[in-house]
């Protein structure tokens, strides 16, 4: 039987929504082990000017602790 742990975490990008979602996973599995998906809970976008600057996402990581 494996046991499961959620983590909240926000990840930013200036290209993209996806390119944030990438580095944010990416970031996590340098630090958790087992990582096996995440639940993107909310988007936001940073405007400077009139242009978007950055884009932000919030998610859920969850990963099987280790036995």
């Amino acid at each position: 039987m494996s046991v499961a742990r959620v983590t909240e975490l926000t990840a930013a990008s200036p290209t993209s929504f996806d390119d944030a979602i990438k580095t944010g996973i990416s970031r996590a599995v340098k630090t958790l082990h087992n990582v096996r998906g995440a639940w993107i809970q909310d988007q936001e976008v940073v405007v400077a000017g009139d242009t978007v600057s950055e884009y932000r996402v919030h998610m859920k990581v969850t990963f099987v602790l280790d036995d």
